[in-house]
């Protein structure tokens, strides 16, 4: 993060040495914000712990596929929703079925990052949002870098407060961030005494001013309607805040992102987890699989359909799982995986991907998916087609190394 960003612990160690009452939302992860000059959107989810493509979009038109997975394939369970005469998604991905009828939902199969063998999270992660050929090149992400490359790139007027960061959009670039449920509660008088003791912090004295503005109640913001145009601005853009349901923490990060997108913003970033699936599978992803399919949807009804027709919106997850299913009703850490991608600006009813086959002797170390593709390359022709960046500059500057080829027609 760049050196004028107050990072968001020190936001709460110094909150912490004024006694102020701060309940942050247990989420690992904040959703991260940035406006560009471009009209197009674009929401980058990260799927953490290696969510298994071969579960979410089921090649039952392989051979080798039902003998690889008895359990998780049992006549108990449902075969899925046919996507084309080869896949079928899972179950609970069947709220997106008019989507996919409607182009505005596609899946790329038999993809990764360059990160191999290991199969360790942190890394895998760390690499997923560098969008480097190896760990420890770049400390930035790729999103901010797409972002310096831009014109005219804002800091949106969010503000975050909560644990975990999004690396995709750390770097020079200016980037907002918000985490839900911060609740941060000062009397007047200590209010006052922060104002004092701020003076000579202008940076911490507005991050502390925004934070106290996004946590005011509703009875606040009643009251600030009848004040001055600058207090009816701040009080609107409060009430644009989401108010999902308690327990439904997925859905305020993609109604916050959609409330954004609406607006300025052109890029959001959150990441969804829940996707480590060692044992019990069918139990796990499948719970899994419904929060993306409703954060979807959110974000689908929270941009309306004039800005969900420029809207791109791509999950991506570390590596992919085992193409064999373990003794505990789970799959381990494999290689090639699964990507989603959902939005108005997507050509959607298609499974992208060249499929490598499941033969034991097409598989990576006889064990995982073989990667056909790269993330990295689904992302870069995305970003393409959005923001008109040239090729040249995301195979070096965005993802250095990077060979796009011929565009795969990811976009309408």
């Amino acid at each position: 993060m760049a050196p004028s960003v107050l990072s968001r612990r020190k936001f709460l160690t110094r909150s912490g040495l004024l006694g102020c009452s701060l309940a942050a939302s247990p989420l690992m992860t904040p959703v991260s914000l940035a406006a560009a000059p471009w009209d197009q959107r674009l929401v980058v989810i990260i799927l953490r712990g290696g969510m298994d493509g071969l579960d979410a979009v089921r090649p039952y038109g392989d051979a080798n596929f039902a003998a690889l997975r008895p359990g998780l394939l049992a006549p108990s369970q449902p075969s899925g929703h046919d996507l084309d005469g080869f896949f079928a998604m899972h179950p609970d991905l069947g709220e997106l079925m008019p989507l996919w009828h409607q182009g505005e939902l596609g899946f790329v199969q038999a993809v990764s990052t360059p990160y191999r063998d290991r199969r360790s999270h942190f890394d895998g992660q760390d690499l997923l949002e560098a969008g480097t050929m190896g760990l420890g090149q770049r400390r930035d992400g790729w999103l901010n870098r797409l972002l310096q490359l831009q014109s005219g790139v804002v800091a949106r007027t969010a503000f975050a407060i909560g644990h975990g960061d999004m690396q995709v959009l750390h770097g020079a670039a200016p980037v907002s961030d918000w985490s839900p449920d911060a609740d941060l509660a000062l009397s007047p008088q200590a209010e006052q005494l922060a104002g004092l003791m701020m003076q000579e912090d202008p940076l911490f004295a507005s991050a502390l001013s925004e934070a106290l503005a996004l946590s005011r109640s509703s009875v606040e913001l009643g009251s600030m309607a009848g004040g001055d145009e600058g207090t009816q601005d701040m009080a609107e853009a409060m009430m644009e805040m989401p108010r999902a349901a308690k327990g439904k923490a997925h859905l305020k990060l993609a109604e916050f992102a959609a409330s954004q997108l609406r607006g300025e913003t052109r890029i959001a970033s959150f990441s969804l987890n829940g996707w480590d699936t060692h044992s019990y599978q069918k139990r796990g992803l499948g719970a899994a699989l419904k929060r993306l399919s409703d954060c979807i949807l959110a974000l689908k009804q929270g941009v309306g359909p004039s800005v969900w027709d420029r809207t791109a919106v791509v999950a991506m997850t570390e590596f992919g799982r085992t193409v064999r299913e373990n003794g505990t009703g789970g799959t381990d850490h494999g290689t090639g995986g699964t990507m989603v991608l959902a939005g108005g600006a997507i050509q959607g009813g298609k499974v992208y991907g060249r499929w490598p086959g499941l033969g034991e002797a097409a598989l990576y170390n006889r064990r995982d998916l073989m990667p056909t593709g790269d993330v990295r390359e689904v992302a870069a022709w995305i970003m393409r087609g959005l923001t008109g960046t040239g090729q040249s500059d995301l195979e070096n500057q965005v993802f250095p190394g990077l060979q796009m080829g011929q565009d795969p027609g990811f976009l309408r």
